[in-house]
């Protein structure tokens, strides 16, 4: 057992989350970093000059880079210059701060209600911050800086974690396909693009406010001629005349009893002998895995910054609520973290199964 001292030390790292993240993230957004990187060994007063302010709170930001190795500082000189920083490729920074710039917008500010959000099951930071009674995926729709936040980064991890989704997965040829909560279709065009299947056909299913975006991206990647759109609710029903129904980034979204009545539902749209490939996050089997950064980051975002429920369960829940639907588990497997780049939180997993009953 940990002592007290152990435990209160602990707390002192939860303390200093939120003030670290802004730090690391202001720098980034003030151009600090990108004028370090195109003149190096600039003076505070000279960066200050360079980004549009004062030297004195930049002083006070980049200590705590200068402490983590990211940035050195020359005492004789009085100059900085990247350190860590230096080595990462631009490719992979674009990466790790669009997950910091959703962060921030979509949840940094929600989350001071998240005690509310769990009390009353809706997310609270929306209403308060943003006047909207719903959901996230709702409110992306009436507000830019949610929906750029959000969407830009969605559609950069659908585009980086669908190829090993559609590599690890069986369509059979002539498949009639449905991507279940599909939102604009791009992974139903990743669906026939990255899937040599011959004479696929792929309908999103998804709100009816989703059709034009839809349609519109399939003419643009010119898949429109193997993909349609059915608008509708995927808790008013599935719709039938589907050999295989896709759901990726969708049951994690809601609790227990809402993903066994979407499971349900698609249940009772296949016949016997109907597939379903489910993509999701998943939490390690043993919680006190420390590598698995799912169990730091959903909870609380599903709770207070997107739908007031859900979050990802264990691989094996997810096998157990397919049974109890009526499927019969054919694959389940956890992607190998160490093919996951180390900035990135989601640990996805992919279940097919069969309908048997």
């Amino acid at each position: 057992m940990q002592s007290p001292e152990g435990t209160l030390a602990r707390f002192r790292e939860y303390m200093v989350g939120p003030t670290r993240f802004m730090t690391l993230l202001s720098c980034f957004e003030l151009g600090v970093i990108d004028a370090l990187r195109d003149r190096p060994g600039m003076t505070a007063a000279e960066l200050g000059a360079a980004v549009g302010a004062k030297p004195d709170p930049l002083e006070q930001l980049l200590l705590l880079l200068v402490k983590d190795g990211l940035v050195k500082y020359d005492d004789d000189s009085g100059g900085y210059a990247l350190d860590a920083l230096a080595g990462v490729e631009a490719a992979d920074l674009r990466r790790a701060l669009g997950y910091m710039n959703m962060i921030k917008v979509v949840a940094l500010r929600q989350l001071f209600h998240l005690t509310d959000s769990v009390r009353t099951g809706i997310p609270v930071g929306l209403k308060e911050l943003y006047g909207y009674e719903g959901t996230l995926y709702g409110a992306v729709a009436e507000h830019k800086d949610l929906r750029e936040s959000w969407a830009t980064l969605m559609d950069a991890v659908t585009a980086r974690i669908d190829p090993w989704f559609f590599a690890n997965i069986d369509i059979p040829p002539g498949a009639r396909v449905l991507d279940l909560a599909g939102n604009t279709g791009l992974g139903a065009v990743n669906a026939c693009k990255l899937k040599d299947s011959p004479g696929l056909r792929v309908t999103t299913f998804d709100l009816p406010e989703k059709e034009e975006e839809c349609l519109r991206n399939f003419k643009a990647q010119a898949v429109d001629g193997q993909c349609s759109f059915i608008g509708g609710d995927v808790f008013d029903g599935v719709p039938k005349g589907f050999d295989v129904v896709l759901i990726k980034h969708f049951l994690d979204m809601f609790d227990k009893s809402d993903v066994l009545k979407i499971l349900g539902a698609v249940g009772e749209s296949l016949e016997v002998g109907g597939q379903v490939h489910i993509m999701v996050p998943v939490y390690p089997e043993k919680i006190t895995d420390t590598d698995n950064y799912n169990v730091d980051f959903f909870p609380a975002f599903f709770i207070g910054c997107t739908m007031g429920q859900g979050g990802p369960q264990k691989l094996s829940t997810y096998q157990s609520w397919l049974e109890e639907c009526g499927f019969t588990v054919t694959r389940a497997i956890t992607k190998d973290p160490a093919e996951i780049p180390a900035d990135v939180i989601p640990v996805p997993a992919i279940l097919c199964a069969t309908k048997t009953a």
